[in-house]
């Protein structure tokens, strides 16, 4: 039976990887995959529902959880804690869906060391210059918030090479095939296929 696999996919903010991501569950009918679901501390956000943009928890539930060791990652951020849920990964895996995790380099680190056999991929600009002028195309941030970001995205950019894949997002078709290329071999590597497909390759090698 076919097993997920998990994929780490982090970027600065602007890089487009929401999009790539986006558009490659749109497109693929290779493989299942979802993007994992996240817990939360904070309030919803108009518009956000329980179980689709978030699990959102109380600050007691999440702490239990930290204590279970429910969580492949965790962090806090502006006092909000925010995590991914060990169970609902494996679950989906175990039933033959690829899990797209969106994470930062930190919070990459961490799912490395529980979960070694996860695949990551970094989404690169093709410039800095590019990088900026899609953030101020978003027309979400003020000019002092874009600078930060921008700020931010230079040293984010910095651990690119703790990474299995780089995809740089110039031209978003191309991305895309990139990306779909990245999964499709990932399918295909030879300890996947072992465990995938044992009972094959043994008939095959007792013959």
């Amino acid at each position: 039976m076919y097993t997920g696999t998990l994929f780490i996919i982090s970027a600065p903010s602007g890089a487009g990887k929401s999009s790539l991501i986006k558009a490659y569950l749109t497109q693929s009918n290779l493989h299942p995959a979802i993007v994992s679901v996240s817990h939360t501390t904070r309030a919803p956000r108009p518009g956000e529902n329980d179980g689709e943009h978030y699990h959102f928890v109380e600050k007691h539930q999440f702490e239990d959880l930290i204590k279970q060791n429910a969580f492949v990652e965790y962090a806090t951020v502006f006092g909000n804690y925010y995590g991914t849920s060990k169970t609902t990964i494996n679950e989906s895996l175990t039933q033959g869906i690829n899990v797209f995790l969106d994470i930062d380099w930190q919070g990459a680190r961490q799912v490395r060391e529980i979960m070694p056999d996860a695949k990551s991929i970094f989404i690169l600009p093709p410039s800095i210059t590019e990088l900026e002028k899609r953030l101020f195309k978003r027309g979400q941030d003020s000019h002092d918030v874009i600078e930060k970001r921008m700020q931010k995205a230079r040293s984010e950019m910095s651990h690119y090479n703790e990474y299995d894949y780089i995809i740089i997002n110039d031209d978003f078709n191309t991305s895309v095939q990139q990306l779909s290329a990245i999964i499709i071999a990932e399918s295909l590597n030879t300890k996947k296929q072992i465990s995938d497909n044992k009972n094959i390759i043994n008939q095959l090698l007792a013959l």
